[in-house]
């Protein structure tokens, strides 16, 4: 049972008055309804709960638990979400102005730790799988050849599951890193419920990797903001670790969320394998009654017809009319308005849909219903086709870099309008949000495909991050620039002003 739920529950019906932080002083009229409740339970560092930054009692026991249920040698709470464990491992293995190699399907917090510690970055590219352009595995062979290629590489780091639930081969990158003697991290924040079950694909932190970041409230029954970080082995610098860990996360992390990490551990490590088995059930019914449509798809079964390697966590559904019959955005709003089922995301021709050991019967049964109907009326023409705009992963590609993140970023800038974007140097990070995967990073250059799906995006009602009132960030224009934007020019001169410009960039 959760120690530290009890303690804050007995401490919240006790007669200690609070001379201390929080101002609510656990005062229900503080608030109303349900969330008074919470304000009981929301305390600081008083004497007996003991001090996340240098845990020594009830919060070093929690994780220690944590740690055992996982399997890792070291587990720590985190408050500020995997975003703050993410920066946190890679300014902990990686000094400033190293290499790192990292999957170009990263989440922008990877991009902001890189920029953070002034990092060189080398990417990972994963396949393309199917009709709907998703990203797939990032493959050993290509992680081999990285590090073969680039001996100053520090560090590898890949996101295992992705957001559509497409799981890597963690082990195998995991002993090619280790072969070169240096650390793997993965973000496995989708994945915190991976190695409870025999159906869900094995936890990274029992396959090698170094670090592994979880975000407990993706999948788990656990409050926004919750996540776990695990260390195993030793190439991770613990009290560096531990030292960053103090500076990305507040120094006064609440009681209610790290309340909510422990509770969810004690679902996990008593039901956790019952209820996700039920799930397993759950969902393979709703694929079932799916398969009646006839276009209507869901899962990556029809998928694997590309002949890739496909390991995907059954808690992901992607969901697809047949290539040409409904955007992704059409039966995202479909689904939202005619039939209240709200989604995780919409991209290209596809929606995303997210399970947990929390969904209900009654659940799945109402978004099958929502999809046999919805395939009925595209069989009868009463939804019109709109424009499929290209999934987000297929400009997941080799771009122009012209220099790193760190001195794009803070170099001068300028707003042109997304349309004459095209040809310019980003300055700042786009990101189609969810899933938080930069489209372009500060130094990369912009070319006319991706001014083109920018404004496909705008123009659909995707937010794309990075775009305000249809203008974008691109680096100032210097002079080699303006001349190379002229009509009248030979293809030896704009070779010469291409060189010229990259070489001023990079100075």
């Amino acid at each position: 049972m959760s120690e530290l739920y009890e303690q804050l529950e007995e401490y919240g019906s006790s007669d200690y008055y609070p001379f201390h932080m929080p101002g609510h002083k656990r005062n229900r009229e503080s608030a109303k309804g349900n969330l008074a409740a919470a304000y009981s339970l929301d305390i600081t560092e008083i004497d007996g709960f003991d001090n996340l930054h240098q845990a020594e009692g009830v919060l070093k026991r929690e994780q220690e638990r944590a740690a055992r249920i996982y399997g890792a040698e070291k587990t720590y709470f985190l408050v500020n979400g995997s975003t703050g464990g993410i920066l946190s491992a890679i300014s902990a293995v990686l000094k400033k102005g190293s290499r790192i190699l990292i999957a170009r399907n990263c989440h922008k917090s990877v991009y902001h730790g890189i920029y953070l510690n002034e990092l060189e970055v080398s990417y990972l590219y994963p396949e393309i799988i199917g009709m709907c352009g998703i990203a797939g595995e990032i493959t050993p062979k290509s992680v081999e050849d990285e590090l073969k290629g680039q001996p100053d590489i520090k560090a590898v780091m890949i996101t295992s599951p992705t957001y559509e639930g497409i799981v890597s081969d963690v082990k195998k990158i995991a002993d090619i890193a280790h072969k070169y003697g240096i650390p793997l991290i993965v973000d496995e924040a989708h994945g915190a419920h991976f190695g409870f079950h025999g159906d869900y694909p094995e936890s990274s932190v029992k396959l090698g990797a170094d670090i592994v970041i979880h975000s407990l409230h993706k999948t788990m029954p656990a409050i926004t903001q919750t996540a776990l970080l695990h260390v195993n082995g030793n190439l991770v610098h613990k009290q560096r670790l531990e030292r960053y860990l103090r500076i990305f996360q507040t120094s006064s992390p609440s009681y209610v969320l790290m309340a909510s990490i422990s509770y969810c551990l004690d679902v996990m490590e008593n039901e956790g394998m019952k209820r996700l088995g039920e799930l397993k059930e759950l969902r393979d019914g709703f694929i079932m009654d799916v398969e009646r449509c006839s276009f209507i798809k869901a899962g990556v079964k029809e998928m694997q017809k590309t002949g890739l390697r496909i390991c995907a966590d059954p808690c992901k559904l992607v969901i697809y009319a047949d290539y040409g019959r409904l955007t992704g955005r059409q039966l995202y709003e479909i689904l939202r308005d005619k039939y209240h089922l709200q989604m995780e995301m919409a991209v290209g021709n596809y929606v995303l849909g997210i399970l947990s050991m929390m969904d209900t019967q009654e659940g799945l049964d109402r978004l099958a219903h929502a999809l046999l109907e919805i395939d009925k009326d595209i069989s009868s023409g009463k939804i019109e086709a709109g424009s499929v705009i290209p999934a987000f992963y297929g400009f997941c590609e080799k771009s122009g870099s012209v220099m790193p993140i760190c001195q794009a970023y803070d170099k001068e800038q300028e707003t042109v309008k997304v349309e004459e974007a095209g040809g310019r140097t980003a300055a700042e990070f786009l990101n189609l949000y969810p899933p938080g995967i930069p489209l372009a990073v500060p130094g990369e250059r912009l070319d006319k495909k991706m001014a083109e799906m920018l404004m496909a995006y705008e123009k659909a009602g995707f937010h794309v991050q990075g775009i305000e009132d249809g203008y974008v960030k691109v680096l100032k224009d210097n002079e080699s620039t303006k001349r190379l934007k002229q009509e009248k020019i030979t293809e030896t001169e704009r070779e010469f002003i291409v060189k010229e410009i990259e070489k001023d960039e990079k100075d």
